[in-house]
């Protein structure tokens, strides 16, 4: 498994900085600075501490059904003792395999997706389940997305 540096706690004007990153991440370094009244060589030194530390990408946050992505899905699985890693890792390379997680209770991981459609859907599930290791699968399909954003910093 591989470790996590832990950073120093996160002061306050960094946690400013991030939060308007979030809220949208093509603003500019004199933007920020404008905002939080410093000038803009401290925002751009102070970004690029978070880049190293804490930032892993910038991003859009697409609406999926416009794209034409009309079924998302959870996919519980169950993997065989001491494969978890390998299976995961297999799955996740998925182009529709939105995110993979481990966690607790009766499945090992969960797997967020997307498709066009029913039978891309069901193709992927179908594929998976054959893969060595993969005991049991239990989809639930998601019926409506009520909040998906960022967590802002506090």
């Amino acid at each position: 498994m591989e470790k996590q540096e832990k950073i120093e706690k996160i002061g306050e004007f960094d946690k400013k900085i991030l939060n308007l990153l979030l809220e949208d991440s093509r603003l500019s370094y004199r933007k920020i600075a404008g905002i939080l009244k410093v000038s803009p060589a401290t925002i751009m030194n102070r970004t690029n501490n978070l880049h190293k530390n804490i930032i892993k990408k910038y991003s859009a946050l697409l609406d999926y059904e416009k794209l034409g992505y009309e079924i998302e899905v959870i996919i519980e699985l169950r993997i065989s003792k001491g494969k978890l890693i390998e299976v995961e890792k297999k799955i996740a390379t998925h182009p529709n395999v939105v995110a993979v997680y481990d966690i607790t209770g009766d499945f090992d991981a969960v797997i967020i997706a997307r498709f066009k459609n029913r039978k891309s859907m069901d193709y992927f599930l179908k594929k998976i389940q054959t893969y060595d290791f993969i005991e049991r699968t239990f989809t639930k399909f998601i019926l409506h997305t009520i909040k998906e954003e960022p967590l802002r910093i506090d």
